[in-house]
């Protein structure tokens, strides 16, 4: 498809989600008047939200319900109509959607169950309905869906009966779920939490439409300011980081939960939405560096979209806690360094204006305990929360609030309004109860949250939601990354032997011991001379990945005599262990010095696209497995710090008395590499190991490296 009819797709998908989000008719075939039946709810759903267009009603029993008429079937539906619920069995559903495209209808809300999630028969029928939208230029919500809300246009297409939405406001949340049901589950809760919402989507097996279109669509809503996104498994994956992309260009926060990252969620997904799910671990390293904030369960999820829909300038890491007791105080301590907020130290002599509205016999500190004198004298919480606000080293304030009767709880609430009034939304501030469940009133809450302040029921939920959003901001990153760079990549299934893979690399910013290919032992004798000894022999072809394994690699080779013994010996070994195979010749390369050992590496997801991988080699990568996956596109500055989350980092930092290691050498090589695989999309995979990183100023050096396809 050329770049010209993909953005004309681009328009007709979303005019026809306008069409499904805002229209201004809606056909229910399958309409009912039997309580409880789908086609029942819905039309009771569209009359209860006051739904400003005209209902279609299509029962080939019924010639009116309610006093509505019906038509027979979908081809007696006008032509034109902006969408049309389908309420009936899954073997009615493709005849249906056929003669809805004749219609020229817009779009189709389908609930039946019974395609791709059912084996090959389901999926087949899942494909056509993907056609016909395709050719009629419908949208499908569907199937296997709850259908959705426009809060914001008085549109219920869905049979499930949500809590009224009060709460108004210029920026809302929109819900946009694979899961129906978990749909319904998140938008209640932010109903319950006085959050105010643009919209409900749930997308199910998404035949002709999903989650990252409805991303899109929501990125340029003008209300919308938070999407709350609950995804099973991402089938465009590449259009859901670009759709990322426009939502954070205009301001827009997405908050993601991924379920499946254990082998048995993994599963489940699949069986759920009929599809494989991805790799977790990749999909966690890209879209967190896209900008998503990544959550990991139902209760963050709605925590955190309420604090960035509350909190128009987003939290920072650097927070002061505002708290009532010691106890208190040192938790909030423990839990902050669990989740990597920072408390900056205050103390009396650099904290003035803190100094001055404590009574003399509070110290200054972070947390702050300001004991019961809060009771005694209310306007304690504003002066503290004015100091702290016109605190530069200050990014966040948190007031978790003892709340055990509801007397000191109205008392403490109203201080603390009028604190977060006189502050005027200059720093973000979160209120959080201590006891869950104590005595405070409703309307208290209310009145914090009318401020623009998010209240937690645990100081614990607002420090998680915090570290998130923080955290979230952080990975992004401001930097340019390096520029790409095109390799001679290889060709489909292809492995590029460590020689050959050498010479391709080794321009470009990686670092390998000398070395040269010899044919015959006396070829490998003259390279020898030509390095200095000792030297390391290695096996080389295309089909030896694992050379060690068939006693292709010799190393500490002293001298020329030792050199042939060990040509022959490894001609001979290697015959041994792999019949047949037809060696290039063997490497001769200089011995590498001491170092640290560790491994990077590179592999394109058939989905996601390229990462990184750099951890620790030898042994600690067996047992321990510390490495970190990287998104390409990091600076080397980036590289760097996401290094230091090593657990074994302290090795390269003088642990013990050892010299520091070159760390700048190593974050080299790995943005390198993340140019290289950025501009060369045939790279499968890429394995420098070991790489050794040697003293400070003396680089980094890749031992061995592979390139396949």
């Amino acid at each position: 498809m050329s770049v010209e009819a993909v953005a004309v797709s681009d328009r007709v998908q979303k005019a026809a989600i306008d069409r499904l989000l805002n229209p201004r008719s809606v056909a229910i075939v399958g309409a009912s008047d039997r309580p409880g039946s789908l086609g029942a709810s819905v039309l009771k759903n569209l009359v209860g939200s006051d739904f400003p267009g005209v209902i279609h009603l299509v029962n080939p029993k019924r010639e009116e319900i309610g006093g509505r008429p019906c038509v027979p079937d979908v081809a007696a539906l006008p032509e034109g109509i902006d969408a049309a619920v389908l309420a009936i069995p899954q073997g009615a559903v493709l005849e249906a959607v056929r003669e809805l495209a004749k219609k020229r209808c817009g779009s189709a809300v389908i609930f039946s169950a019974g395609f791709a999630e059912d084996g090959a028969d389901g999926l087949a029928r899942q494909e056509e309905l993907a056609r016909i939208a395709r050719e009629a230029g419908m949208v499908i919500e569907g199937p296997n869906c709850l259908g959705l809300v426009n809060f914001d246009a008085n549109v219920a297409l869905t049979f499930v009966e949500l809590p009224e939405a009060r709460a108004k406001g210029a920026r809302k949340v929109g819900v946009v779920s694979q899961s129906g049901a978990m749909a319904a589950v998140l938008a209640t809760t932010m109903i319950a939490r006085d959050v105010p919402l643009s919209c409900y989507i749930s997308t199910g097996n998404e035949a002709a439409s999903g989650v990252e279109d409805y991303l899109d669509y929501l990125a340029a809503d003008e209300g919308t300011a938070v999407i709350a996104m609950i995804v099973e498994h991402f089938r465009k994956p590449a259009d859901f980081l670009a759709a990322v992309g426009r939502a954070r260009a205009r301001g827009k926060h997405v908050v993601l939960l991924h379920p499946g990252s254990s082998e048995a969620g993994r599963e489940s997904a699949a069986t759920h939405t009929g599809a494989m799910a991805g790799d977790h671990a990749v999909m966690e390293t890209l879209v967190t560096r896209a900008g998503v904030i990544l959550v990991e369960g139902l209760e963050e999820l709605g925590d955190v979209a309420e604090m960035a829909l509350r909190c128009p300038r987003l939290p920072g890491p650097d927070l002061a806690v505002v708290s009532e007791s010691g106890a208190l105080k040192a938790m909030m301590l423990d839990g902050a360094e669990r989740l990597a907020l920072t408390l900056p130290k205050l103390g009396d002599a650099d904290s003035p204006a803190l100094r001055e509205a404590l009574p003399p016999f509070v110290p200054v500190s972070n947390p702050l305990d300001i004991t019961a004198q809060g009771l005694v004298d209310p306007t304690l919480y504003n002066r503290t929360i004015a100091a702290l606000g016109g605190d530069p080293r200050i990014d966040t304030i948190l007031v978790p609030l003892i709340q055990t009767d509801t007397h000191t709880s109205h008392v403490k609430f109203a201080a603390v309004a009028q604190a977060i009034a006189d502050l005027d939304g200059a720093k973000p501030i979160v209120v959080a109860g201590v006891d869950e469940g104590g005595g405070v009133l409703a309307d208290d809450i209310a009145a914090i949250r009318a401020l623009g302040v998010p209240y937690f029921p645990t100081p614990e939920r607002a420090l998680k939601a915090l570290a998130r959003l923080a955290h979230g901001r952080a990975a992004v990153g401001s930097g340019a990354p390096s520029e790409a760079v095109r390799i001679d990549g290889p060709g489909p299934g292809e492995v590029i032997p460590e020689y050959r893979a050498k010479a391709l690399l080794g321009p470009h910013g990686i670092r390998f011991s000398p070395g040269e290919l010899a044919t015959t032992a006396r070829e490998a004798r003259a390279i020898g001379a030509r390095l200095g000894y000792p030297v390391v022999l290695k096996a080389q072809a295309a089909a030896l990945s694992h050379k060690s394994d068939a006693g292709g690699v010799i190393v500490g080779i002293a001298d020329g005599d030792a050199l042939e013994a060990a040509w022959a010996k490894m001609q001979t070994e290697v015959a041994a262990a792999r019949p047949g195979l037809v060696l290039d010749g063997l490497l001769v390369e200089a011995m590498g010095p001491r170092g640290v050992e560790m491994i990077v590496g590179a592999r394109r997801d058939p989905s996601w696209g390229p990462v990184l991988l750099v951890g620790f080699g030898g042994v600690a990568a067996e047992l321990l497995h510390d490495a970190v996956l990287l998104a390409p596109d990091l600076t080397r500055e980036e590289i760097k710090a996401q290094i230091r989350t090593l657990r074994m980092a302290p090795l390269l930092e003088g642990f013990r008395g050892a010299p520091l290691a070159d760390l700048d050498a190593l974050a080299s090589t790995v943005e390198a590499l993340g140019a290289i695989v950025r501009g060369t999309p045939e790279i499968g995979e890429v394995d420098l190991n070991p790489v050794l990183v040697l003293p400070q100023g003396e680089g980094a050096l890749a031992l061995d490296a592979l390139i396949s396809g």
